[in-house]
């Protein structure tokens, strides 16, 4: 999707104009991935612009970052705060917020030693990543020839720029053969995940997930639908999911903070289901956006509201 600049980015403590958060063609994380992010939205509600699971998405940057050994100096609630900020700064109702902290610039080499440490957040008004039509019909997959990296590998559950080549191939090689996105099988040969998805299907209405052990990353999404689908009595289980687990559910459907809750409707030619959204994935997507913009006071804890200035 087309990115849209807008006026300010929060960059290493301070507003700077779009046009000038710029970082030195030698940064580490340039040459490495040597940089963990965060993918968070803002929504418009009844009560304003309010950003959704802030807290919980700072704390997976801070995590992310411990497992690389990056000295992010700031506490959750205080990228959070900048994270309001920088939306309230760019006067959004409703956005995509991407906080970033990397290796930048004064060293060369794998040893990050030396580099200066920055940290970032920009905002941007971002739709639907699967696009409109996806929400509502459902979206064409395939399985990835490329496997989903292996904690003994790579640390699955850290959220960093360099794994994201691997989604990066996936993504790629689906688009290309005229699919909407990819899913990506373990070393393992079950499912993992999409290039930036977890997965969910549905089975004589039992909703079922890959554990985190299968190599996935632990989305905030994903929890957030959990959640919702045990406050809704819809049976729940994490198991391991084989290939044919897709191509014999009844609904299968992606979660992400840019897919939101997505359906599949053909997993490598075969069709899903009724070949459009079921209706256990329409409960929870439902339920889902009732959430994000405000409808559903149980979860008002779940939003961080965004006071203008």
């Amino acid at each position: 999707m087309a990115l849209n600049a807008t006026e300010k980015i929060w960059f290493n403590g301070k507003l700077v104009p779009w046009g000038e958060a710029k970082v030195h063609v030698v940064s580490h994380a340039l040459h490495y991935g040597s940089s963990v992010f965060e993918g968070v939205r803002c929504y418009k509600t009844p009560k304003g612009s309010a950003i959704f699971r802030g807290l919980d998405h700072m704390k997976r940057l801070l995590a992310s970052a411990k497992v690389y050994r990056m000295p992010l100096n700031y506490s959750a609630e205080a990228l959070l705060k900048a994270a309001k900020e920088t939306v309230a700064a760019n006067k959004l109702d409703e956005c995509y917020v991407r906080p970033i902290a990397f290796y930048g610039y004064g060293s060369m080499g794998v040893n990050p030693a030396g580099a200066s440490f920055d940290v970032a957040i920009a905002c941007w008004p971002w739709g639907a990543y699967l696009g409109d039509e996806g929400l509502r019909k459902g979206i064409r997959v395939t399985i990835s020839s490329w496997r989903r990296i292996d904690s003994q590998i790579l640390p699955g559950a850290a959220k960093a720029g360099g794994n994201y080549l691997n989604s990066l191939l996936a993504k790629m090689d689906a688009v290309a053969h005229g699919f909407d996105e990819a899913v990506l099988l373990n070393l393992q040969g079950k499912v993992a995940e999409g290039s930036g998805e977890n997965i969910f299907v549905v089975k004589d209405g039992r909703l079922c997930t890959p554990p985190l052990s299968a190599g996935v990353l632990d989305g905030i999404t994903r929890n957030s639908v959990i959640v919702l689908a045990q406050e809704l009595g819809i049976p729940f289980a994490e198991r391991e999911l084989s290939r044919e687990d897709l191509f014999l559910a009844d609904e299968v459907f992606f979660t992400g903070t840019a897919a939101e809750v997505t359906p599949v409707r053909e997993v490598d030619g075969r069709v899903v289901g009724g070949g459009s959204r079921g209706p256990v994935t329409e409960k929870l997507q439902t339920a889902f956006f009732d959430v994000v913009k405000g409808k559903n006071a149980k979860f008002f804890k779940w939003l961080d509201y965004v006071k203008r200035a």
